[in-house]
């Protein structure tokens, strides 16, 4: 099997990558809390407990877990590639100051590769910069009074930045700036990390591309169809892109399903509100339908077509995945206060890891007890911190392989 395979989103997952809660938390304030996409400052701690738990839960079921700092790190093989990665890495900061980022810029080659790596995802604080003192009226008045270059605290949610979809990869766009430079490490990962390099993997979407898309809104419903959110980070023009190369490009894959979903941070990608647990369950929250359109793109000839399909999800479902009946899960046992509830912290993101075998949030308790009516073998990770991020387990992960249905 090749390094890169996922052709569905419930073959059983052989390979993953994940990012484990690094000291970038440590660096959210209340004062930008809101610009980091950050609704309440996570305990790290906790957190970092909580993801190995995570880890364990995959690795106890045979995934092996690859860890997106370890990967960027073995990346740098040699001088030249180092000296890209930082000088990259500072073009992309945003620093105001000149002096800072020729400090910065001296620190980081100081630094062995895996520190260098974890340090440009933990942001730079001023006081941090060795021989600094503010002396000049730029320096004395710059806005950003704590930071050198902001932290990447939005990197466990390894799913978005980028996507694998059949043996090839989406490196992504993402919609807000302050999420652009997590891009940076899929980037030097799949040009010279010495598994991917072999790999030579399509690019199915390319980070400088400029159309806001987000792995989150990328689901793999079979090897002939995608489908793809367009929300609150994903634009339909961006769908589009990712058709044609797709469509085009040899993947395989025949059509790209685009799914409208409310524009909010509530439903922020596709996969807070939908996800394959099984070849015929779905969960689907229920206010979904009031925005929901579906389109269906095509290659014909030469040509990308886009035919409106209404949206009645399930006859979608049904037609394209060529099964006789569809399972949506709506609302858990609760009513629909519950599943809004229960989306705060993604009830509805489920990661399968098999056929009908999900890992979900403990605190979800309507849609688990759901899931488990229908028969859905569940492997309960606590989430009290991890949460707090506004992501499941599925945000968390991004599977590298999996195995084909039969």
């Amino acid at each position: 099997m090749p390094l890169v395979n996922i052709k569905s989103e419930i073959g059983k997952l052989q390979a993953v990558i994940l990012h484990r809660p690094g000291r970038e938390l440590l660096n959210i304030t209340p004062e930008i809390m809101a610009d980091l996409l950050f609704d309440e400052l996570p305990f790290l701690d906790e957190a970092q407990k909580e993801h190995d738990n995570f880890a364990e839960i995959l690795q106890k079921q045979g995934c092996k877990v690859y860890y997106l700092e370890d990967l960027a790190a073995e990346s740098i093989t040699d001088e030249s590639i180092r000296q890209e990665f930082i000088d990259t890495y500072l073009q992309e900061a945003d620093i105001a100051v000149p002096r800072e980022m020729h400090l910065l810029q001296q620190y980081l080659y100081s630094l062995n590769n895996y520190d260098l790596v974890l340090k440009m995802m933990e942001g730079m604080r001023k006081n941090e910069l060795p021989l600094y003192n503010k002396t000049t009226l730029v320096e004395m008045t710059e806005k950003r009074s704590f930071f050198v270059t902001e932290p990447m605290p939005n990197l466990y949610f390894t799913r978005d930045p980028f996507a694998f979809v059949g043996n090839g990869v989406s490196l992504n766009h993402m919609w807000s700036v302050t999420r652009r430079r997590e891009t940076l490490f899929g980037r030097m990962i799949f040009r010279y990390h010495p598994l991917f390099r072999q790999e030579n993997l399509p690019l199915w979407y390319d980070r400088h591309d400029g159309l806001s898309i987000e792995g989150g809104d990328i689901i793999v419903l079979s090897d002939k169809v995608v489908a793809v959110g367009v929300s609150q980070r994903t634009t339909a023009k961006g769908v589009m892109h990712l058709a044609h190369n797709l469509l085009t490009g040899g993947s395989g894959y025949e059509t790209v399903l685009a799914l409208t979903i409310p524009k909010s941070h509530a439903f922020m990608h596709l996969d807070t509100v939908f996800t394959m647990v099984d070849r015929d369950l779905f969960t689907l929250h229920p206010q979904v339908d009031e925005t929901l359109e579906i389109y269906a793109l095509t290659l014909r000839g030469k040509e990308i077509h886009t035919d409106f399909l209404g949206n009645d999800l399930q006859a979608v479902l049904k037609r394209y995945l060529h099964i006789p009946a569809v399972k949506l899960i709506r609302e858990g046992k609760g009513t629909v206060m519950d599943a809004i509830r229960e989306q705060w912290s993604d009830g509805y993101n489920t990661l399968a890891i098999s056929p009908g075998e999900a890992v979900v949030y403990d605190r979800n308790v309507y849609t688990n007890e759901e899931l488990d009516r229908y028969g859905v073998k569940l492997h309960v990770l606590r989430s009290g911190e991890l949460s707090r991020g506004r992501g499941g387990p599925r945000c968390m992960s991004m599977p590298l392989s999996r195995l084909d249905l039969n």
